[in-house]
């Protein structure tokens, strides 16, 4: 039989007007009565009306952040040894975050040191000078440009995808653990190259802002799926891998600008190739530690990954009106030689480099399958890559058309 008080509590939820009553603050309760405003919400439960026990035992649920967190950290995981191994380099991450991130505010770079001051007496003269350079920059060097610009904007997706690797995520938003921080320090670094480059690309008056911002809702839209599988030791992985890839563009970027006299777009593209160049050592050294722990664990994942392909980051772009608006991006970007095939095998090779790869011992024999097909592969990509890009020279080049030029051609 129900208690006195059990069924007490039962009549009170039954009635609308008491739940509010039960769950919400005096205070507040006073301050609608009086009809003053109030800006402070309680979620805290109303000890004369019901307990907090009698709250769980309802609900099933605690309510406060504290123990949000520790009910989560009992949830059980899909990769459990793998969680255990990133938490117990933490304090290599906690490094990082001090380390490899950049103080935040007045002290950190931002967005409108390489621009034109618009409230600047000379405003106009430093706006004419970004245009004037600008109109030495071909299309295609523009249209590399947008496209490494949307994959930046595209940063909500990214934030997300960090969120699902098992042991890493921010589960109130606030969280006080090292890979938390790390999480919301790393998106508020990438916030500022998607900015910045919005920003150029508006000034210079060469592209079409609505059809690029058309662009970056359909790929916040679509989303985004690198094969991570909320697994941390394939998204560290990917993360090493695509912060040297965006590293590699945006610089080359940066070189082509300069080859046109365009220095104020080659400071821009150094100084976010800057940025991911710090990212890239950080997820790099997550991997080393992971090895050091579990190298069967990793090369296992690397390897699997590695018999695909890795995704790039804007795979899904689309205007709305190309459905092979990534490819002809991409196939813009290898003509300029920004990023190629070759760029690619490059990248794989650094990794097996810098994580020594080659001599790890100790190994299971699975382990030593994917270590000596993980070392051969930089070699035969690099292979494909050069027989592919020799047959290409002699394909006559098809120019397409971008709507973020206009609908000029490419």
């Amino acid at each position: 039989m129900p208690s006195t008080r059990t069924a007490a509590l039962a009549a009170v939820l039954s009635s609308a007007a008491s739940v509010v009553a039960a769950f919400t603050s005096p205070a507040v309760t006073s301050s609608a009565t009086s009809k003053k405003s109030t800006t402070s919400i309680y979620s805290t439960v109303d000890p004369s009306v019901v307990t907090k026990k009698e709250y769980q035992d309802i609900c099933g649920v605690d309510f406060d952040d504290r123990s949000m967190q520790d009910r989560l950290r009992k949830t059980s995981y899909l990769y459990p040894k793998h969680v255990e191994v990133i938490e117990d380099f933490e304090p290599l991450v906690n490094q990082m975050v001090d380390d490899i991130l950049l103080e935040t505010g007045e002290k950190a770079w931002q967005p409108q040191d390489y621009l034109p001051d618009l409230a600047a007496d000379d405003w106009l003269q430093q706006t004419k000078d970004l245009r004037e350079a600008a109109e030495g920059i071909p299309d295609e060097v523009f249209v590399v440009l947008v496209g490494d610009m949307v994959t930046e904007e595209a940063l909500p997706t990214y934030q997300t995808l960090l969120n699902t690797f098992e042991g890493c995520d921010d589960p109130i938003g606030t969280t006080d653990s090292a890979w938390a921080k790390w999480s919301r320090g790393w998106t508020s670094e990438e916030n500022r190259h998607g900015d910045l480059l919005n920003k150029y690309l508006y000034l210079t008056g060469k592209t079409d802002m609505r059809a690029i911002e058309v662009t970056i809702q359909h790929l916040i839209t679509s989303g985004f799926n690198p094969g991570a599988r909320k697994d941390p030791y394939r998204g560290f992985l990917y993360t090493s891998f695509q912060e040297r890839a965006t590293k590699v563009s945006h610089g080359n970027v940066g070189k082509v600008a300069k080859d046109y006299g365009a220095k104020d777009l080659q400071r821009i593209c150094a100084k976010i190739a800057g940025d991911e160049g710090r990212h890239e050592k950080a997820y790099q050294s997550f991997c080393t530690e992971i090895l050091k722990r579990d190298p069967d664990g990793l090369l296992m994942e690397f390897g699997d990954m590695m018999r695909g392909q890795i995704v790039m980051p804007a795979e899904l772009m689309t205007d709305g009106k190309d459905a092979q608006l990534y490819e002809n991006f991409s196939a813009v970007a290898q003509r300029l030689g920004v990023y190629t095939a070759i760029d690619y095998a490059e990248i794989i090779q650094h990794l097996v480099d810098h994580w020594k790869l080659g001599e790890l011992t100790g190994l299971s024999p699975e382990a030593e399958k994917e270590q000596e097909y993980i070392c051969r592969l930089p070699t035969r990509y690099k292979k494909l890559a050069e027989r592919s890009m020799n047959k290409k020279k002699d394909d006559v080049v098809e120019l397409n058309s971008f709507s973020w030029i206009f609908d000029r051609k490419a």
